[in-house]
């Protein structure tokens, strides 16, 4: 099987005087291999190997996509003509890659890049297993959402972009009422069922821009950049209320469930831990006043 499918829009079908098979010394392509396996970055890797072989052959524009990993990335502008590959290392898609110019490409260049293109395959390879374990690393297998290594990074991220472009953060903590005596009565089966009933409810309340953590065990955090205090309100009662009409059927047991929720919108005074554990205590507040309700941190 060929590494790469060829779909270059101007190598002819037909040449009555073939171009010189162009001879790529392999120490070269074994040296750009290794450089380029010096990363696990898709972008740095992809710029890295336009950098490399933009003198053999010049270049516009670099572009790749995978869609399974959802990558979708560029370096420069689009031109008229192309030539676009699909990656294959053993019957494994690896993407596309397409490079475009303003003139044609001609058939040695095409040659030449495509021995190029022997370089990059492992470094793509080890580049897409690295963020697929990543992402893996970074959800809830019974959930599908973020885990709580997701949450500390992105609460990171997300207070930092608060704090930098004077934006308002919000953050929601839900905890199942009672869960421990559903658990106990029903068993850790249904108790599992509820989990991810509440945060598939969630997930399709939440707005896009919204982000859902499983925090753990039958704890959830929403994080909420650029919502008002009066829009994050009111989406923890929207999810509240949802919560509390859905008809949830688990192992044979049709359960009536509510959740606790806590707010807090980020101050001037917080960092990460603070900013968490003033709606964490919100929570608390929640559930002392007698559950499937909200309070808000002052």
């Amino acid at each position: 099987m060929a590494p790469f499918h060829h779909a270059g829009n101007l190598v002819p079908l037909f040449d009555e005087t073939p171009a010189k098979p162009f001879d790529m010394d392999s120490s070269r392509l074994l040296q750009l291999s290794n450089f380029l396996q010096t990363s696990l970055e898709i972008e740095r890797i992809i710029a890295d190997f336009s950098d490399n072989v933009r003198a053999i052959v010049p270049h516009d524009q670099i572009s790749y996509c995978h869609e399974a990993q959802d990558i979708d990335y560029s370096i420069g502008k689009n031109a008229r003509h192309t030539l676009s590959y699909q990656l294959k290392l053993n019957d494994e898609s690896l993407g596309n890659l397409v490079l475009s110019r303003r003139r044609k490409f001609d058939a040695r260049e095409t040659q030449q890049l495509e021995n190029l293109l022997c370089a990059l395959l492992y470094p793509i390879r080890n580049a897409l297993l690295y963020r697929k374990a990543v992402a893996a690393a970074h959800h809830d297998p019974l959930t599908g959402v973020g885990n709580r290594a997701a949450f500390n990074a992105s609460l990171d991220r997300e207070v930092e972009l608060a704090n930098r472009h004077k934006r308002s953060l919000g953050m929601i903590v839900i905890d199942i009422d009672h869960f421990k005596r559903i658990n106990d009565t029903f068993g850790h089966a249904t108790g599992d069922c509820l989990i991810r009933a509440l945060a598939n409810c969630t997930d399709n309340t939440i707005r896009l821009t919204d982000q859902l953590f499983r925090y753990g065990g039958e704890e959830f955090v929403v994080l909420m950049p650029e919502a008002s205090p009066k829009g994050i309100k009111q989406l923890a009662e929207r999810i509240r209320r949802n919560v509390e009409d859905m008809d949830v059927l688990c192992e044979g047991h049709r359960i009536q469930l509510t959740a606790s929720f806590g707010v807090a919108i980020l101050n001037k005074e917080d960092d990460e831990e603070s900013f968490f554990i003033r709606a964490d205590k919100a929570l608390y507040q929640a559930k002392a006043d007698g559950r499937n309700c909200i309070r808000v941190a002052e």
